[in-house]
């Protein structure tokens, strides 16, 4: 029931096309489990449009010397938020556009069958929810929600775009560039002139509903997943080099409790040294052959 669409490789590496006895392998690690465990990251949206933070000559951090805002300038500084929400606001009409590829739909697809016992994304992009997947852990958040700092109120992120254009009704930015976050490069001086609304009920700053580097994942949350891993039997962990501790922890907990664990990534990982099996190809490319 997967739907094929052509990909989006803008933000893709280079790779190889899959090989036979990758596939196979990889066939009989998802045939043999029972309850799969899947974590995936930024390099599984890749193909539906959205850079990635770390891929080699096509990530952010290979293409610019932008970085993404950190949670405690965010919090401290009316200015960071002001830059962060212009430039947010120029981003979300296209990125929050963005559809879900084959990969996403094939997991979809596995969660139908029984095959996959839960998800977990540390994608902040909605695409897993779009494709439909139900049994699933949004780890970073959504930026499709935004929440009040002071007394938690929460809107839907499409409701303060509607905001941000009743107060800003004259302002217009040019973008340069995309960033993987779902906002775009601005000057200062593009900035300077845009109007940030505060929350309606409180007055309070408005955060979108996202861990922000130099944040952490509530306990909370981190103790939901490691119950899900615990129920689980094998790991899998497709488009993601693993660099965040938050991601991470959740695959060192899995080799503690010896559970297979397969990595389908472009690139080099954390787990490269002690998973049963690796795999560099397009999770677009290979999930799809996995039946």
């Amino acid at each position: 029931s997967v739907s094929r669409t052509s990909p989006n490789l803008t933000f893709v590496p280079a790779c190889l096309p899959p090989d036979p006895v990758e596939v196979e392998e990889l066939q009989r690690f998802v045939s043999n489990s029972r309850r799969l465990f899947v974590m995936t990251g930024a390099g599984i949206s890749t193909e539906s449009g959205i850079p990635d933070y770390r891929s080699e000559g096509v990530g952010l951090y290979a293409r610019t010397d932008r970085r993404p805002v950190q949670h405690a300038e965010f919090v401290r500084s009316a200015s960071a938020r002001q830059r962060y929400w212009a430039r947010n606001f120029v981003g979300w009409p296209q990125f929050s556009s963005h559809q879900p590829n084959t990969a996403h739909l094939v997991l979809r697809d596995w969660e139908k069958l029984g095959k996959l016992h839960w998800l977990v994304t540390q994608n902040v992009d909605a695409l897993h929810t779009k494709a439909g997947s139900q049994r699933v852990t949004e780890l970073h958040g959504c930026t499709h929600r935004v929440f009040c700092l002071a007394c938690g109120d929460r809107i839907l992120r499409s409701e303060l775009q509607e905001h941000f254009e009743a107060l800003n009704p004259t302002w217009k930015a040019e973008a340069f560039g995309v960033a993987p976050d779902g906002d775009v490069f601005l000057t200062d001086e593009q900035v300077r002139s845009f109007q940030v609304p505060a929350c309606r009920k409180c007055g309070g700053i408005l955060k979108p509903d996202v861990t922000f580097f130099g944040d952490t994942v509530s306990q909370e949350k981190v103790s939901f997943v490691h119950q899900r891993l615990a129920e689980s039997d094998s790991m899998l962990v497709a488009g993601s080099s693993m660099q965040v501790y938050s991601g991470y922890r959740f695959a060192l907990a899995a080799r503690e409790k010896k559970l297979p664990i397969a990595v389908l990534n472009i690139g080099p990982t954390r787990l490269d040294h002690f998973a049963s099996l690796k795999l560099n190809s397009r999770c677009g490319e290979l999930l799809p052959l996995i039946v």
